[in-house]
Parts: C-alpha cells; structure tokens; sequence
C-alpha cells in the first residue's frame, strides 16, 4: 500500500510539472505575440527581406587628349558546385570540360579531371575554377560541357566585381594612384558616384528575388575626370629619369614638367630603388618630399636681393681663394681656388656660394627678417595647395626662431637650412618663365558626365607675383648663360634654347656608402626666349664614385625631356589637323556604339577608334577581343558588316 501512494505522489509531481511546463509555454506563446511580438516579426522580416546594396560604376580618369589613365572593367571568379550536379552529368561531360579548362587557363587536362573529382569526392559545393578572368573569357566559360546547363544541373557559380585597371602599367603609376593617393584619390568624389539599393526576398537557400519597394534607389555612376596629364610627356619623363636612375644607381628621383602658361602639369614620375636595384613609382617625391634644395635656391636669393636693391646684377663680388669664414664655419665653392672677382650675374652662372654667402650676408645681416619677409612675400614659406593627398610643408627659418644662428643667413644663400618640394621649387622658376607671375600648379582639366561638360577648370589660376617683371627678364638672362657658358653647358644646344639652374646638395653626412650623399637637381624651362614648358629634376643619393653634381646627374634629364617634347610637339596646322581627326573619332565611337546597341549582331568599323573605346564597343557585343598596342586602332581581323558569331575571337592592331 505505501508502494502505492508513492507512486501515486510521484504521478502527481510529474503531472504538476508537466501542468507548470503547459503554462509556462503558454504564457510565453502570449509573451511572443503580445509584448515580443514586433520584436520577433522585424528578426523574421531580416531573414526573408534584406537591402542590397548596387554599387555605382566608378568613372574614368583619362588624360589631357582622353587616352585612359584608369578605367573600371568586370572580373569574375568562376567556381564549381560538385554536388549538385547529377552522377550521369558529370561522368559524361567531366573529361570535355577538364580539356576546354585546360586549352583556356594553360594547366594539363589531367589537373582538372583529379581536382573535379576531389571536389566531387569532399562534397566541395564551392571549389575555385577560375580566379580574376575577364568579360571574354567568362562568356566562353559558362558554355563549356557540363557549366551550360546552368547552376543546379551543371553546378556553374560565377561571381562578378569590379576591378580598376590602369593602361598605363607602372609608368605614372603614383601620380594615377589608387584608393585615397594620386589622381584617383585627389578627385575622388567625382569618380566614385553613389551606390543603390534594392530590397529583395529570400527564395530559397542563397537565391534573393528583387521586389518593388518605394524607397529603391538606383546606383547613380561617377563622373568622368579629364586631367593635365600628357601620357606622350609621361613617357619620356619616365624613361629619361629612369636611364639616369639606373646609370648612377641612385636612390629614388622625380620628373615634374608643366606648362607654363597654364600651370597644367604635364608629366609627374617619381621612381624609387627596390632592395634588388629595381626601380618603381615608390612615393609621390615630387609632392610629398621636402627637402634641402641646395644651389637651385639660389634663383629664389637672387631675386629677393635684385628686388630689395640690396645688389645688381653688375655689381662686382670678390670670391678670394673659394672660401670664406663665418664664425666657425667655412663657405667653399665647388671650384678650387675661387673665381677671383666677378659679377652678381656671373656668380650665378658659375654658382659660387662665396659670392651668394657674401652679398645676402651684407645686404641682409643687420636685417636678417627682410631677406625672410621677402621670401614669405614670394609664396616660398607656403603649401601650393593641390588636390593630391601628401604635399609636403616648407620650411624657411626666422630669426626669431630658437636655432637661428649667426651662420643661418649666409647658408641660407645657397639653399642649406630650407626645406621645399620639388613642386614648389618647379612654381616658383615657372613664375620667373612667367615674367614674375606666379600660376598654381594643377592636375585637373575637366570634369564630365559622358560628352556633358559638368565643371570647367581650363582657366589658369593667378596667384601672387613673386617679382617685377624687370627682375624677372634679368634672372631669366642668366639662366639662359647658366646653359651657354655656366654650370651647364654639358646641356648645351646651340639649335635648341633652354634656360635654368643646377643644384647639388650635401645630405646624410657620412652616410652614404661611399661617405658623405647628395641631391643634384636641375630646374628651369624651354625653349628659353618663349618659355613653353617648365621642368625640374631631382636625383637623391646618387653613387657618388659615379657621379653626384647637378649638371652631370640632374642636367641630361631635363635635356632630353626638352629635346624629345621639342621634336615631337606638332605645329599649329597639325594642331588644327589632329583636332578635326579626334572630333571625327569621337563622332564615330557614338555612332557605333549606338549602333551596336541596336544591332548586336554586326561587326563595325572600329579603325580609328583609341584602343579602350574600340575593346568596350566589341566586347558588348560578346566578341572575344584580343589587342596588340594601346593607341588608335589600325587594324581589325574581322570587317565591318560581318554578322557575328558566338564566342567569336576578333584581333585589333594599334601596331
């Protein structure tokens, strides 16, 4: 009997907790649709409804003739779902796929069978066929054996994004630039348009199917960026820096080349050395270096001096024996024994820092602040201001400052103690090729939405007057003779003008291997009597058992820049002539491009087209475009009229 009742309690308790457990989930069912209710319907709505966001196609950067400098294009990884595909499937079309694979990516036909069977055999419903191929490739792709009967029967997962690819390869390669630095980031808000959204529902496992939604909006594609940029200029400017890089095994260097009138920067290479003795555009140096600019400061010197009447250019300086004594440091000139007694005009041809050390310091030295004051006036003591990320800051010292020192304002003379970026040495000498007008350096052109002109920046921008323009006809006379009779007549043309001034700088004292380094340099500007172009060459650290003095190192740079410009720059019928020609192109990619939207299934006359325009208009039409060169097409393998044909190969020549 006690058995019983025992067992009887025990059937109470469980049917009590079995009565608690109703309740408690009954409660809770009220709980979740009452108080938690919207809490849980929004959790379900995020699993069935999700916003996706529609990138917006970023826009081109072309250069000042519309050659691209960067475009956006389409890559696809292509991968394989070995489980959903049927055992009869892939037995019959396993080994012609693994041979289409294998004529197209280059690996034996062997490979593909063993790593489709191991995908198969490990249940991989995401192996990777295919990374990074192109629009061409990935059509012919997806109509391989077995890949064209779809995803679920044939097992084919493409996934697209877009990539940004630069014609150009590595030459301008930090002036372009990517992300946040370069072209790229300097005008970023033009180029990176604004996204979309779309909300789509959940269909079934990783398949979204899009639904109307008022608040869907449409990706809206960035602007295109036209830039001062000549790739022609580029060129040269980066192979004559490069040559000169590897004959003196220099550090790193930088090439900047405007146009004077404009101010439109024309080329911009930067080119550092690899731990192998390679080079490439390793930092915007042109931008982003400032540094002791050495004897090419002594334009900036002259100039101040001539302005506050402290000399004039006939007035006769006394160079002693090429040294002289300020306190307990010595000025030397890179002539031994000096120059004796010569002309503030001639000082400045030869580049004697005895010369330059001793009128600035008896000129300035019971007002040191002037000589500062006017430098300041100058712009020297300031940022240019432009759009690329990095510009570095000058530095001019004061007398106020902490460290200024008895011998600051004579080293001052010939570029020691200041700091500056190449750039902003390159503006100052373009304003003195200006007759003293100083104009902001600039990348930038336009701005457009396809033909439609959006922002205009064609007008030059005026800056300050850095001196008279009798001061100026006067430095320019003697930087004509610097090329004729001076520092550098190892540069010297008798057919071809040009005008400027070397540079050689002592840095990282005893550092180097061989002891002590240098920076040579050369700016000026061309053709001399008509300035055209302006142009400044910086070489760090060259091997100075080879060479490290600014005419030998810095000087046949700027040479062949400006003979190469001269040479190819055209006249004015050609001008005219070249312009009809890219009005006729630009009228031919409209009208085939309309017509290739229109009729997808004949092959236009590409010829004359620049090599992007003519790949975009053909591979639209699902031609698989081979190319040979990057300039206007000259040849096509296909002819105009020809009725196209599926995954058909056409070739176009520039060559």
């Amino acid at each position: 009997m006690a058995t019983e009742k025992h067992i009887l309690y025990r059937l109470y308790i469980i049917a009590g907790g079995i009565l608690l457990f109703a309740f408690a989930i009954a409660f809770k069912l009220v709980n979740i649709q009452i108080a938690e209710g919207e809490k849980y319907k929004e959790l379900s709505d995020k699993r069935v409804y999700k916003n996706f966001t529609i990138p917006a196609n970023r826009g081109n950067l072309y250069d000042a003739e519309g050659n691209l400098l960067a475009t956006s294009v389409p890559e696809y990884d292509i991968r394989f779902d070995a489980l959903t595909v049927s055992q009869e499937n892939f037995d019959a079309y396993l080994n012609p796929l693994a041979k289409e694979l294998s004529k197209m990516l280059g690996k034996p036909e062997s490979y593909y069978v063993n790593v489709l069977r191991r995908a198969r055999a490990n249940k991989n419903r995401y192996f990777l066929v295919a990374r990074g191929v192109g629009y061409s490739q990935y059509v012919k792709i997806k109509e391989f054996p077995m890949f064209r009967l779809g995803a679920y029967k044939g097992g084919f997962i493409s996934e697209q994004r877009t990539v940004r690819q630069r014609p150009l390869g590595k030459i301008g390669e930090r002036t372009v630039g990517h992300g946040q630095a370069g072209l790229e980031g300097a005008y970023d808000e033009y180029l990176k348009g604004k996204d979309g959204h779309r909300l789509k529902q959940k269909i079934a496992q990783g398949q979204w199917k899009p639904i109307s939604d008022e608040n869907e909006r449409e990706p809206k594609d960035g602007l295109d960026v036209i830039s001062t940029i000549d790739i022609n200029i580029q060129d040269i400017a980066h192979h004559a820096l490069l040559s000169q890089l590897e004959r003196f095994q220099a550090d790193h260097g930088t090439v900047v080349v405007m146009e004077t009138k404009t101010g439109e920067i024309k080329a911009m290479a930067n080119l550092g050395r690899t731990d192998d003795g390679k080079y490439y555009e390793k930092r915007n140096y042109a931008v982003w270096e400032s540094h002791e600019p050495g004897s090419t400061f002594k334009l900036m010197a002259m100039v101040a001096a001539l302005e506050d009447k402290v000399v004039d250019t006939a007035d006769v300086v006394d160079t002693e024996d090429g040294t002289v004594k300020y306190y307990d440091r010595v000025v030397r000139d890179s002539h031994r024994g000096g120059y004796g007694e010569i002309s503030v005009a001639r000082a400045f041809e030869v580049s004697s820092n005895t010369a330059f050390s001793k009128f600035i310091y008896e000129g300035y030295k019971d007002k040191p602040e002037a000589f500062v004051n006017r430098l300041d006036y100058m712009g020297l003591n300031r940022k240019i201001g432009l759009e690329i990320k990095g510009e570095g800051s000058p530095k001019i010292p004061h007398p106020d400052d902490s460290n200024w020192y008895g011998t600051t304002l004579p080293w001052m003379s010939f570029g020691y103690g200041v700091s500056i970026t190449p750039l902003q040495t390159l503006a100052f000498y373009n304003a003195i090729a200006n007759d003293g007008v100083m104009i902001k350096p600039r990348l930038i052109k336009e701005v457009r939405d396809r033909d439609k002109i959006i922002y205009d920046y064609n007008e030059p921008v005026i800056q300050n007057s850095v001196c008279s323009k009798e001061t100026a006809g006067k430095v320019r006379e003697m930087m004509r003779q610097t090329v004729k009779r001076g520092t550098a007549t190892n540069i010297y043309n008798e057919n071809f003008s040009m005008a400027g001034k070397t540079g050689t700088c002592l840095t990282g004292y005893g550092a180097g291997k061989g002891g002590s380094e240098y920076i040579a340099s050369f700016a000026g500007y061309f053709p001399a009597e008509n300035p055209e172009y302006s142009c400044i060459v910086v070489i760090s650290k060259p091997d100075r058992s080879i060479g490290y003095y600014g005419n030998i190192v810095a000087g046949p740079v700027f040479k062949t820049i400006a003979q190469k410009i001269y040479t190819d720059t055209p006249n004015v019928d050609q001008i005219d002539q070249q312009e009809a020609i890219n009005n006729e192109v630009n009228k031919d990619f409209e009208k085939y491009f309309a017509v290739s939207q229109k009729y997808k299934t004949i092959v236009p006359d590409v010829k004359g087209l620049p090599a992007m325009d003519a790949v975009a208009i053909l591979e639209n039409l699902g031609l698989q475009v081979k190319l040979n060169g990057s300039g206007k097409i000259k040849k096509q393998s296909i002819q105009k009229g020809e009725k196209v044909k599926p995954n058909q190969q056409i070739l176009i020549s520039s060559i």
